[in-house]
């Protein structure tokens, strides 16, 4: 790996891998602001903000963002999570400046069109809309809101529809004016990079910010609960979640390989068990996420109302008797998985 970190004056980072043989590269800036930076009154602004970021800007309108890129046959997007919001695109090795002018322009010069506003703020009540009526999705944000109760950590990345039917073009601004200074931000490419130009590039599009205190958040408290959702609906969608390390901490790679042996994949005990053996469900797994000061391991299955009683019980049965007689083969098999997992990823540039 090459990888190169160069960081400006005002704080704000550039990194970059240089992957010898590849025509094409990802680049984008990575905003430490996401849900978990919200105060409670608004929750939900961060993904709406990121949202306005392609509804134009002072020297674009929304179709030509979208225009410039696939004008050159490449690809623009961005997503909000609960520590940061991303602005990426992939491009050909020759239009990462294009790419980059782009990104830099939605990022510093939003335009927050009233008409804008309110166009993508139906399209944001649809999205949450979507969201309840899809119970695998929703599940989860019910699953994060008992764990991390009262907490910024807890709260829906979406916002609930009162929150974001009453957002302004004013709390838009402010919330960048907090969140969006240059040590807040990440300028991260992979691919057929060059460096020392994107440095360059960067420094023209980024170094003129000045530089802003570093914003706090709640700290994450797991707490746990149980939440009960009656619908009617064809199946049970059965989720659990247990505290787990952050990914500062040097536990958080045995939390990895035991979801992995857990729910990682066709050979693992929840799989074999529940599915194979048993035929209670299509799907079941285990993962694990970490942030910074917290981490999850995150079960889910989806089964029939007869049957989620005894999917229940299998599923306790085998978490206690992993703790006695985890073999060192299923922990071997599980390495090998994330090490393969993670080796295939760093071969593309996303």
């Amino acid at each position: 790996m090459t990888l190169r970190l160069t960081t400006l004056p005002n704080g704000f980072r550039i990194v970059t891998e240089h992957m010898p043989g590849l025509k094409s590269a990802s680049a984008g800036v990575w905003v430490m602001a996401g849900g978990r930076h919200e105060r409670a009154e608004q929750n939900g602004i961060a993904h709406f903000l990121e949202h306005m970021a392609f509804k134009g800007t002072q020297r674009r309108t929304s179709l030509q963002i979208a225009e410039e890129i696939e004008d050159v046959g490449g690809y623009i997007n961005a997503y909000t999570s609960r520590e940061m919001t991303a602005y990426y695109a992939r491009v050909l090795e020759n239009d990462v400046a294009l790419a980059l002018d782009v990104i830099g322009d939605i990022v510093l010069n939003p335009a927050f069109d009233k008409k804008e506003i309110e166009v993508e703020r139906h399209v944001i009540l649809q999205e949450i809309g979507q969201a309840l009526d899809t119970p695998d999705d929703i599940v989860f944000d019910w699953l994060q809101e008992v764990s991390y109760p009262d907490q910024a950590f807890g709260r829906t990345i979406l916002g609930p529809e009162e929150r974001v039917s009453a957002f302004t073009r004013k709390d838009l601004q402010g919330f960048v004016s907090e969140h969006y200074g240059p040590g807040q931000m990440i300028l991260a490419a992979a691919g057929g990079v060059d460096h020392d130009v994107i440095v360059k590039q960067a420094e023209a599009i980024f170094g003129g910010m000045k530089a802003k205190p570093a914003t706090t958040f709640q700290p994450a408290s797991f707490k746990g609960a149980e939440r009960r959702e009656v619908k009617d609906l064809e199946q049970v969608h059965f989720a659990m979640a247990f505290d787990a390390p952050g990914y500062r901490h040097p536990d958080v790679y045995t939390a990895q390989v035991y979801a992995t042996t857990m729910g990682g994949g066709m050979s693992s005990r929840l799989f074999q068990k529940v599915r194979e053996e048993r035929g209670l469900c299509y799907s079941i797994f285990a993962q694990s996420g970490a942030y910074e000061d917290t981490g999850q391991i995150t079960l889910y299955a989806g089964t029939s109302a007869e049957e989620i009683g005894e999917l229940t019980q299998i599923t306790m049965d085998e978490l206690k008797r992993a703790a006695d007689d985890m073999s060192e083969a299923e922990v071997a098999r599980a390495r090998a998985q994330i090490k393969a997992g993670m080796l295939m990823g760093l071969e593309s540039p996303s």
